[in-house]
């Protein structure tokens, strides 16, 4: 184990200091592709742009399960001093999808050499997880057809939890996240002659606060959402009341009935208030990621694999679903299965995912890989 240790952290080395960004994963395709076949595990590439589907068979059970891990990197400029750090500008893994990938690599070479289970693993290796169209692509690109699956399960490292701390929950795990526009366009006017305009900043203001009642008065209290709105523009100036003004923003939702019920408030409430004031409303409402929803069956069996792992003491079977989102919602809608974290913390003053100075810690590397391993032990008897 020592050995296969050892090199899921050259795989996480190399992948780190050669980052893609979004839908450019050439290079980290064609290395997870080389390094699979070298296992003796059939390789499918080109799956929904740059994803890679590697297949192991053993036995004759027609049960199939599948294990996914992101490619991506992100648009940030890395601040670490690591000797590995990447070797592109304006590239980085600082959500650690590196560490996912290695992690996936290692469950594969320790399946393909003892082959102990009787049934399929698809190891699936997605792109374009950043932007929220990696699964959907893939899915989009025949990927059930081509590989059908019974079952799927992947991870996310969380430097927020305890190292070692494998971590899940029934139902909504992790959020949606939906993106908006809203356009009020009033009647500008001299700032000197108010009365004579149809302000659209004022009925801007009445918006934004008509907002912030919607998940306090309308969201049920049990269900998690929030609603952020970033942006704001004006055609104004110091001396003239602007004609049009544009509020952006995005809301997050961790159940489909609350993201709904987001979608609908906002847009009463903004075409109601302006329509009080004389004015017009263009509500656009786009959906990013959809809620990643666990299956309650499936985080049973992720609990119980992880408990033979890690121990039940360090297994958490319901912990709070935090308002980030994943692409991984996209394949739980089309296949049951699970999502969990993997705690990755060592101190509370670390930088977290999708900072410059993040470091991805490699001791959770063996503990992804086993777990993995023995899901598809227990599920593929």
């Amino acid at each position: 184990m020592k050995v296969l240790s050892d090199k899921m952290r050259e795989w996480r080395h190399h992948l780190h200091s050669n980052p893609e960004l979004s839908s450019n994963e050439f290079e980290t395709a064609a290395f997870i592709a080389k390094e699979l076949r070298a296992m003796g595990i059939e390789v499918a590439e080109g799956i929904g742009g740059t994803g890679v589907v590697g297949t192991l068979k053993c036995g004759d059970s027609p049960r199939v399960i599948g294990l996914r891990a992101e490619m991506d990197a992100i648009p940030v400029t890395e601040q670490t001093d690591c000797e590995f750090r990447s070797l592109n500008d304006g590239a980085m893994h600082a959500c650690g999808h590196d560490g996912h990938m290695a992690a996936l690599l290692g469950a594969a070479a320790m399946l393909s050499e003892n082959r102990d289970f009787n049934g399929t693993v698809r190891f699936i290796f997605q792109p374009d997880e950043e932007t929220g169209h990696g699964a959907m692509n893939m899915l989009n690109d025949g990927f059930l057809e081509r590989f059908p699956v019974d079952e799927i399960y992947g991870f996310h490292n969380m430097p927020l939890l305890p190292e070692g701390l494998v971590a899940t929950r029934n139902g909504g795990i992790m959020a949606s996240e939906d993106n908006f526009t809203i356009t009020i366009k009033g009647e500008g006017g001299h700032a000197a002659q108010p009365h004579k305009a149809k302000d659209p900043l004022v009925t801007a203001s009445e918006i934004i606060l008509g907002i912030q009642s919607i998940v306090s008065r309308n969201i049920d209290p049990t269900a998690s959402s929030v609603i952020s709105l970033t942006e704001i523009f004006s055609d104004g100036a110091h001396n003239v009341i602007p004609s049009t003004v544009i509020i952006k923003g995005d809301t997050r939702s961790t159940d489909p009935l609350s993201q709904k019920k987001v979608e609908k408030r906002m847009r009463e409430i903004c075409q109601s208030i302006c329509a009080m004031n004389e004015s017009d409303c263009d509500f656009e409402f786009t959906y990013e990621f959809i809620p990643t929803v666990n299956d309650p069956e499936y985080v049973r069996y992720l609990v119980a694999a992880a408990e033979k792992i890690v121990g039940p003491e360090n297994v958490d079977p319901n912990t709070p679903a935090p308002l980030t989102s994943e692409d991984f919602g996209r394949f739980l809608k089309a296949i049951p299965g699970c999502f969990f974290f993997i705690g990755t913390g060592k101190s509370p003053d670390e930088p977290s995912l999708h900072n410059p100075k993040y470091r991805f810690n490699d001791n959770i590397l063996e503990t992804a890989a086993d777990i993995f391993v023995q899901l598809v032990r227990d599920r593929l008897k």
